[in-house]
């Protein structure tokens, strides 16, 4: 399937691609490339950044999340996989956003407990879920805003939030709806 794949978008002449999903990020960019794909790979909040950096994405002066503690949670598969841990942050601080980290962060973050399709099965034996446990460090943190990079990060700290009842007093929130939500 992949060499179907890479010779379609090989023979439309595909030349970047920009992904939403770490896991995406690193099959089309580390393996689909090794393979033969003929193509520049990007996550979404490393292009983002580098929009914002251009001045091409414009953001209000003192937008909705001026000074809002938020805190990061690090998607296995961008940080520890693939090494991006500073765009994601540098467009938080494009935000005005109070960062706030974690205790495990960046190479030493806690999986979401999404990972190799854990979100699809059954729970396993233990006491605590993985997802509770992140969020729970979220929590902790004082922030009202969990920002993510990640469809299952997404999902899986919202769950969080909503196991522990703070969907009034957090939410969680992709960095490109951040953005977005920002954007003059």
């Amino acid at each position: 399937m992949a060499y179907n794949n890479i010779q379609i978008l090989n023979g439309y002449g595909i030349k970047k691609i920009v992904t939403t999903c770490p896991h995406c990020f690193n099959i089309f960019k580390n393996e689909y490339t090794e393979l033969g794909g003929e193509f520049e790979v990007i996550h979404h909040t490393t292009f983002l950044q580098q929009l914002i950096d251009e001045g091409r994405i414009k953001l209000k002066e003192g937008g909705s999340f001026k000074g809002k503690k938020i805190t990061y949670h690090d998607s296995c598969y961008l940080g520890r996989g693939n090494g991006i841990y500073e765009a994601p942050r540098k467009v938080l601080e494009a935000l005005d956003a109070d960062l706030v980290e974690m205790k495990r962060c960046r190479s030493n973050g806690l999986c979401c407990g999404a990972g190799g399709a854990q979100m699809f099965k059954e729970e396993e034996k233990g006491d605590t879920r993985v997802n509770i446990e992140r969020t729970n460090e979220a929590i902790n943190t004082g922030a009202s805003i969990i920002a993510a990079s990640c469809p299952f990060c997404n999902t899986m700290m919202t769950d969080g939030v909503k196991n522990r009842e703070k969907e009034n007093e957090v939410i969680v929130l992709d960095v490109a709806e951040m953005v977005a939500e920002n954007m003059r």
